[in-house]
């Protein structure tokens, strides 16, 4: 990989990350566009996930510092309610990463996975999109509001979302804001909620791929992996507020629709 290449792939990972069209998936487009081979090395993956997710804490610093302060005074408040709902969330990514990392590397490198992968993107965003304005248009007034607008149950079906979006080119964050509408869970609260529960997975899966010495090992090169890590954080520190902003009002249907272009893109092209 070179060094001009590292830098427009880190652009597309910060650009991306917080739009629900996968982002994982188009570096595997850009990878296959700029003609990048590294079937077996997903380090550089790995570096450019860790840096979107320290942009995020940099734009989310204020809730997660209340949130810290709130779970650290050791009583069951608001933002303990919430700390404990993102830990049961990350539960079945765990299991994937743990128990199916193999499984899941095998999909990376395949240009058709990501194309149908992202098809499988738009299904889940047209119906959520649909579910949201059917739930919206019957909503009535509820006598007791769940706790931080999200509970147990629908918290463990999100990350049941987040576990199976480990497949490039299935959103992330498309398919957590899915399920979590799909489950009833507010826009607002949801979009929050699907960003801040991806740290903690990505920082400790970032954390020992460099305790491994996957980093010192990777086949890519120090410098490329320094600059992809550069350009990504820069990248999504700059459209992070924009875009969680532009995900909570607008429609998910316009991010289908742009799934289902780029899917059959892959399939004429690719």
């Amino acid at each position: 990989m070179e060094w001009f290449e590292a830098i427009i792939l880190g652009l597309v990972q910060g650009l991306t990350e917080f739009l629900p069209v996968s982002s994982s998936g188009h570096l595997e487009i850009g990878k296959e566009v700029l003609g990048v081979n590294t079937p077996d090395d997903l380090m550089f993956t790995t570096m450019v996930h860790a840096a979107t997710v320290l942009s995020t804490i940099l734009v989310f610093r204020k809730q997660i510092l209340d949130l810290i302060k709130g779970f650290f005074k050791f009583k069951y408040n608001d933002q303990t309610d919430y700390v404990l709902k993102i830990a049961l969330s990350i539960i079945p990514v765990m299991i994937v990463g743990l128990c199916f990392k193999d499984n899941v590397e095998a999909l990376f490198g395949s240009i058709k996975v990501v194309g149908c992968a992202l098809v499988v993107t738009a299904v889940l965003l047209f119906f959520s999109d649909m579910a949201s304005k059917s739930s919206s248009a019957s909503a009535k007034p509820s006598a007791k509001e769940v706790r931080n607008g999200i509970s147990y149950w629908q918290a463990f079906v999100v990350g049941l979302g987040q576990a199976l979006a480990v497949i490039p080119g299935l959103s992330r964050s498309g398919t957590t804001i899915s399920t979590g509408l799909i489950c009833g869970v507010k826009r607002e609260v949801i979009a929050q909620f699907s960003f801040l529960m991806v740290l903690i997975p990505i920082l400790g899966e970032s954390f020992l791929e460099l305790v491994g010495g996957e980093f010192a090992s990777s086949s890519i090169g120090a410098l490329p992996l320094v600059l992809g890590f550069v350009s990504a954080f820069l990248s999504g520190l700059f459209a992070c507020k924009v875009m969680i902003a532009l995900v909570k009002k607008a429609k998910l249907g316009w991010f289908a629709l742009y799934c289902l272009v780029a899917a059959a893109s892959i399939f004429i092209f690719g």
